[in-house]
């Protein structure tokens, strides 16, 4: 009676999307290291609701993400649907244990029932261009697909709706690590990060075309999995510290528990308050975004996080200790917001870059590193000391203080032009200006991440 009950309410929340079609989801698995990788169905399911998507942007123009998938009409090729994505594989086959062994992990593509055969095609980015890599086939009158309504989360959480699904955002916020008798703690959790996302600019700007709802399956413990210090939880997204064995990195693998939740919501983006104080979280274009909720820097990490969820952006920092091994080639990124510079006179936000800003632009660069390799060292000694969180949140605090004295008062602070430190690489690589929220713990989006943000809002809505 209870999954019957929500059920209904999500309905009736989607009332007006009664004429779309259905939501159909294909689960497989993705496995390989880094030089080979298969593919492999694991289930199709046709989700509770209706699909939440303007049938009118159907395909991405944007040539974003690691991966690019295309559904296909059977019979005579023509193209229904696509979306660039990226995934935890695309993530982890850059790191050292890729080298040596083979992993295997559940991805889902999302996209309107079809009313005919289909083929969906996936397509990996190599070398900077989409080629296919898998093809399977999809009869939407196969016995086998699954309708069955899968567990139910609970209640359906309204934060803000400013519109129905198909000509609005919807942000999915969902908690891990909240017990039964924390439901109410999720509630104000999830209400105080929707409104830090929307005090921050472009969001703040936008926020009319956002629908923002809540969902939080009841955990049996309190908190998540750290392994670092022994910590392990039996939560129902799964979500854990120490990803890639890099401590502060939050994400879940368990594909499957996390999309079944999620489906009792409309929803494009999905962002996960954690249920934790130590600092951490996540962030993957397309897939999902983390936090953990209770850290004085959360509102940071979250709007930094869904950065890269929502629009691509790429890590502007290069200071802090990551898994990811560098490129043995250099190419242009795909990501918005971080570039090679291999064409200076084709730079791709020329049109921002402020007349007369040099190309490369010169700023505090070794004073900057050598400040911060100061900061990583005493944060290393915290950790390993397992001082209390709130010495880490001090010294957060400091580091920010020195960053925004540095960065506040050069030559070419408020300019756009091609600084060079970014995407985890001290050279080679450039970040459009010298500060931003994808660089330090600074307060604003850059103007080349706020475009490419409002890019992809006006994809979603109307």
């Amino acid at each position: 009676m209870k999954i019957r009950f929500v059920l209904i309410s999500i309905l009736l929340a989607c009332s007006a999307a009664s004429a779309a079609p259905r939501t159909m989801r294909l689960d497989y698995y993705h496995t390989g290291n880094d030089h080979q990788e298969t593919f492999s169905v694991d289930r199709i399911v046709i989700e509770p609701l209706p699909w939440p998507g303007d049938l009118s942007k159907a395909i991405d123009d944007t040539n974003m993400g690691a991966y690019l998938f295309e559904v296909r009409s059977q019979s005579d090729n023509r193209l229904l649907y696509s979306r660039g994505f990226s995934s935890i594989f695309s993530e982890w086959v850059t790191t050292d244990e890729a080298k040596n062994a083979s992993r295997t992990f559940s991805e889902s593509l999302r996209f309107p029932v079809p009313d005919q055969p289909v083929r969906i095609v996936l397509k990996e980015r190599e070398q900077g261009e989409f080629h296919d890599v898998w093809t399977t086939t999809v009869d939407p009158k196969n016995k086998f697909i699954d309708s069955s309504l899968p567990p139910s989360p609970g209640p359906l959480l309204t934060i803000q709706k400013n519109g129905e699904p198909p000509t609005k955002v919807d942000l999915l916020i969902m908690g891990d690590g909240y017990t039964a008798a924390e439901r109410s703690k999720f509630e104000k959790d999830a209400r105080r990060f929707a409104d830090i996302l929307f005090s921050r600019t472009p969001f703040r700007e936008h926020r009319q075309q956002f629908n923002v709802w809540g969902l939080c399956p009841a955990a049996p413990e309190s908190g998540v999995s750290r392994p670092s210090p022994g910590i392990h939880r039996r939560n129902p997204l799964g979500t854990t510290y120490d990803t890639f064995d890099t401590e502060r990195y939050i994400l879940t693998t368990e594909n499957r528990a996390l999309r079944d939740y999620a489906s009792y919501a409309p929803y494009e983006f999905i962002e996960i308050l954690v249920n934790d104080r130590t600092y951490g979280g996540g962030g993957i274009f397309n897939l999902y975004a983390s936090v953990a909720a209770d850290n004085q820097w959360s509102p940071y990490v979250f709007v930094h996080e869904f950065g890269h969820h929502i629009a691509g952006l790429a890590d502007e920092y290069f200071t802090s200790d990551v898994a990811y091994l560098p490129p043995t080639k250099k190419i242009e990124p795909w990501e918005p917001n971080v570039t090679a510079l291999l064409d200076p006179t084709n730079l791709k936000w020329r049109d921002l870059v402020t007349a007369g800003t040099p190309i490369p632009t010169p700023w505090k660069k070794e004073e900057f590193e050598a400040s911060e390799h100061q900061f990583q060292t005493q944060r290393h000694d915290l950790r390993a000391q397992n001082r209390p969180e709130s010495d880490m949140e001090a010294l957060f605090a400091k580091e920010k203080q020195q960053e925004d004295s540095l960065l506040a008062h050069d030559q070419y602070s408020d300019r756009v032009g091609a600084f060079e430190g970014a995407n985890y690489a001290p050279k080679g690589y450039y970040r459009p200006q010298e500060n931003c929220i994808m660089f330090t713990r600074y307060d604003a989006f850059c103007a080349v991440c706020s475009r490419a943000i409002e890019k992809v809002i006006a994809m979603y809505s109307d």
